[in-house]
């Protein structure tokens, strides 16, 4: 029986794994068939991480298939290989994922995580996970990504205002970002056009790495400072420029008119 979803007929399939993972007062069965061994396994509430120590040596095709409750992990799965991402097809039933690797070589330990955990959105330090710059760039590795996640962590969230700002902005932000980021990995041009629209926001965050915030109000200034220049580049400059072209328009006709 094929149970990863592809050919089987090259690998040594023969170890079955069950582990009970229990977090947030719930259980869940997590089911990990293997040509390797599976040495150990640990959870992370805090990371929302599956992680699993491995001893995979087959020099071609080490295959794994981890099948993980949906009430559990669900949305987007992003898999490391000893610290970095690999290809993973996913399949999903109306209860689990089956999460199928393959790879080449020598493999200590496999992470798992997901967009969402426990049926809500991943959330690290009350912030959430960026759904549509993930979907955007590819990949919560994306360098864009992780500066948004280390600006967050490291500048917004230091601070109660800036942490009041991220919890109405989550709310806000999570009523919409699942659909757009599902139609950006739908379609390739919608996806470079939410690309060039988020590059001027991503160049205005920046400024706030090269600025010191030790303060409630420093942290209301500048963020104030950051929300007035993307209204004035998203909204004002462009109203600027229509009124301009129209101006020329009219008074172009106009003259063509008395001509």
């Amino acid at each position: 029986m094929d149970a990863f979803g592809v050919d089987v007929s090259l690998r040594d399939v023969g170890f079955v794994n069950k582990y009970m993972i229990s977090t947030d007062g719930h259980n869940f069965e997590i089911t990990f068939t293997a040509n390797f061994t599976v040495l150990s396994h640990t959870f992370s509430a805090h990371d929302k991480m599956l992680q699993f120590n491995v001893d995979a040596v087959h020099e071609k095709e080490n295959v794994a298939e981890i099948i993980i409750p949906r009430d559990l992990f669900d949305g987007e799965f992003t898999i490391l290989l000893d610290g970095k991402e690999i290809f993973a097809q996913v399949n999903k039933t109306d209860r689990s994922s089956v999460v199928s690797i393959v790879f080449d070589g020598n493999g200590n330990t496999i992470d798992i995580t997901a967009t969402k955990y426990l049926g809500v959105e991943l959330e690290k330090s009350n912030g959430g996970g960026c759904l549509i710059a993930t979907a955007t760039f590819g990949s919560e590795l994306a360098p864009q990504v992780q500066q948004l996640r280390e600006l967050r962590d490291n500048t917004v969230l230091q601070t109660e205002s800036g942490t009041s700002f991220m919890t109405e902005f989550n709310h806000f932000y999570y009523s919409f970002s699942p659909a757009i980021a599902d139609y950006e990995r739908e379609n390739a041009v919608f996806k470079e056009a939410v690309k060039l629209t988020l590059t001027p926001l991503l160049t205005s965050l920046t400024l706030l790495q090269y600025v010191d915030i030790d303060s409630e109000s420093s942290m209301l200034g500048y963020g104030i400072g950051i929300i007035l220049l993307n209204i004035g580049m998203y909204f004002v400059a462009p109203a600027v420029l229509i009124m301009k072209i129209t101006k020329r328009v009219n008074i172009e006709k106009l003259h063509q008119i008395h001509a």
